[in-house]
């Protein structure tokens, strides 16, 4: 009875003192588990991508709570300071507030948002940079876009167009991705490749390269995407989202605008990591440009021809285009034309169409444009009405044509007397008979005026881009929809506000320099130039059937047909607006794909436009149409050019209609 007992006692001493040991030894097992997983884990493709959002939310979440907790209704600080504020006015008896103080208030209001913009736009620009990727390419495109965007935070954005650290390391990341994708050292591949990019991106970069001297396909682009690509931009999306909806949350932006603006957002930039998809397209315009009646070879167009055998998912090899960006050669143009170079697009389109627009959101302004001055007049200065009726008067008499070519011979007629000029002090300077600072000015004018005998080129090659554009939507059905972020924004401001048409042509322009489209000028006099078109990592493609539909109405727009018969065909598209005006489709349509008139130009005619009728739903097949359209016509008309993309695409629509209608 006592051995029992003492063994029950043994046993339950030899518990006792085990469980203490056992749960140590299971929870360190646990943590350890834990540990090794979270470390398996956060190597992940899904785990850096967590850490990266983490990362933003860790930087952004202080200036979110830094506006939230001094401006927003609904922060402890700024209801106690209205809550005191009433306070004292019951106890000071104040009157009710009058305009006057209301516009103080909104002053100091402005102030206080300054202040935070001066405290807040350097730590986002931080975070940009540090996180770099789409970040930068999201600044980029914020230093340019028409939305509100305060000038605090656009001055830091502009910074990032240049100046960035955008490229990845040739030893460590480039080199060994290409190899480890192709399979073999790039010597045996490449007689050459330069170790600095040509071109470099959010997702990745170019480097020019040489073939192997038995292969006679010679120079080539090799485009590579970086290797964590595939989840730093699926995370960087996430977390604009989310910030996105923060804002909506806010207040800060419409809801259902930022939820097209994200998804077209988030397609736009997850499709540009399908390099296979890319390498189809490519392939399939390369093909289709080598048609005979296809527009490419009469209007001297070309494209990059791909190698399949040196293409992988994060590897695309295509043949090398000569030439300087078209970005570059249109920059030289504007400046021929007196236009300041150094403005962001959007400001050059604005100006040099004369689209001085001011918009008056106040009830009490008359916003009123001119082709030199911008006026912005209150109805209380009635002294300053003729102005505004002259100016009225004068747009209805003057189109928009005409104002153009006034510039263009202006110009040219500076451009031939300067011409003059320096071939009088060059004769004169080998005489000595002029001052050795003359020919020095001399000297550095001519390469100038050589260039501006090209200045013709700009209207050939807009219309030559609206061709062959014309010809791959409206016949081929896959177009390239490259570097379009943010329209469907864009488009609700069109269709549901105010804003004159030109400010939305700056608007979409802003979005898409032309760096995409390459010029290079022949050695031999009377040649024309060639246009080499790359990038179609983002395209559409349209049936047969939409084809046709979108065909029939910009037939109907170059045709200049009645209301009726224009809004018929846009309503078969399948448009829904509030009140189905046949006004409104009519002067939508012509807008769309018409000439510019002198009235567009008009801020009450867009107002009128308004209040007819507002668009429900816009068909998305059309809306890619549509953009590449207007950033043409937009790319045109900062040249002094004003075509009309219904009567330039009028030839292509028909054999649309004859070959699938």
């Amino acid at each position: 009875m006592l051995s029992k007992a003492a063994g029950q006692a043994a046993r339950q001493t030899i518990r006792s003192r085990s469980s203490p040991s056992a749960l140590r030894i299971a929870t360190g097992t646990i943590a350890t588990t834990s540990i090794i997983s979270a470390t398996i884990y956060i190597n992940t493709e899904n785990g850096l991508g967590l850490k990266r959002e983490l990362d933003f939310w860790s930087s952004v979440t202080p200036v979110v709570w830094d506006y939230w907790w001094n401006c927003f209704s609904s922060s402890p600080k700024v209801q106690l300071q209205k809550a005191l504020l009433k306070i004292n006015n019951y106890a000071v008896e104040q009157p009710p507030p009058s305009p006057q103080t209301e516009q103080d208030e909104k002053k100091e209001r402005q102030i206080l948002l300054d202040q935070l913009h001066e405290r807040n736009a350097p730590k986002i620009y931080n975070v940009m940079i540090q996180l770099g990727g789409l970040y930068i390419k999201l600044g980029q495109v914020l230093s340019v876009t028409a939305l509100p965007i305060p000038e605090k935070y656009r001055e830091y954005f502009r910074t990032l167009q240049s100046n960035v650290p955008n490229h990845e390391d040739w030893v460590t990341v480039v080199k060994p991705t290409l190899e480890r994708e192709l399979g073999a050292p790039l010597e045996d591949i490449f007689e050459s490749i330069n170790e600095i990019p040509c071109g470099a991106a959010s997702i990745g970069q170019a480097h020019k390269a040489t073939l192997k001297c038995d292969d006679a396909r010679g120079e080539v682009i090799v485009k590579v995407q970086y290797p964590n690509a595939k989840w730093q931009v699926p995370a960087d999306i996430e977390c604009v989202g989310q910030f996105l909806q923060l804002c909506v949350w806010f207040g800060l932006v419409d809801e259902s605008a930022s939820k097209l603006s994200y998804e077209e957002f988030a397609r736009q930039f997850l499709s540009e990591l399908d390099y296979t998809n890319e390498m189809k397209n490519l392939k399939a315009v390369y093909e289709s440009s080598l048609d005979p009646n296809a527009p490419y070879m009469k209007q001297r167009v070309v494209l990059p021809q791909v190698f399949e055998e040196l293409c992988t998912d994060q590897v695309i090899t295509m043949s090398y285009l000569p030439g300087r960006k078209f970005e570059e050669e249109t920059k030289r143009q504007l400046s021929l034309l007196g236009i300041d170079t150094k403005k962001s697009f959007r400001s050059i389109v604005k100006e040099s169409s004369g689209n001085n627009v001011v918009n008056a959101e106040r009830k009490d302004e008359v916003a009123i444009s001119s082709p030199s001055q911008t006026l912005a007049l209150s109805t209380k200065q009635p002294a300053r009405m003729w102005k505004a009726k002259l100016t009225s008067i004068m747009r209805n008499v003057v189109s928009v044509d005409f104002l153009f070519s006034v510039v263009r011979l202006s110009r040219r007629i500076a451009l031939l007397s300067q011409s003059a000029t320096v071939k009088w002090i060059q004769l004169a300077s080998s005489l000595s008979i002029v001052p050795v600072g003359w020919k020095t000015w001399a000297d550095e004018r001519q390469n100038d005026i050589l260039q501006s005998m090209t200045l013709d080129w700009t209207e050939d090659a807009v219309h030559t881009l609206l061709d062959v554009h014309g010809y791959q939507i409206l016949n081929q059905g896959l177009f390239s929809n490259d570097s379009f972020q943010h329209f469907p924004a864009f488009h609700l401001n069109i269709v549901h506000t105010t804003v004159p048409v030109l400010t939305c042509l700056s608007c979409i322009l802003s979005f898409h320099q032309p760096g995409n489209i390459l010029v290079d000028f022949p050695t031999e006099a009377g040649k024309k130039a060639t246009i080499g078109l790359i990038d179609y990592g983002q395209c559409k493609q349209l049936t047969p059937d939409e084809r046709v539909k979108i065909a029939r109405l910009i037939l109907s727009i170059a045709e200049k047909e009645s209301d009726e018969e224009i809004a018929t065909k846009f309503r078969t598209l399948g448009i829904k607006t509030k009140n189905d005006s046949t006004r409104f489709l009519a002067d939508f349509g012509r807008l769309m794909f018409g000439r510019f008139e002198s009235k567009h130009l008009d801020h009450s005619w867009h107002k009128e436009l308004h209040k007819e009728d507002r668009v429900l739903y816009f068909p998305k097949e059309l809306s890619m149409v549509y953009r590449t359209a207007l950033l043409l016509r937009g790319l045109a008309m900062s040249l002094q050019y004003n075509p009309s993309v219904g009567e330039l695409w009028r030839d292509h629509a028909l054999e649309a209609i004859r070959k699938h209608g």
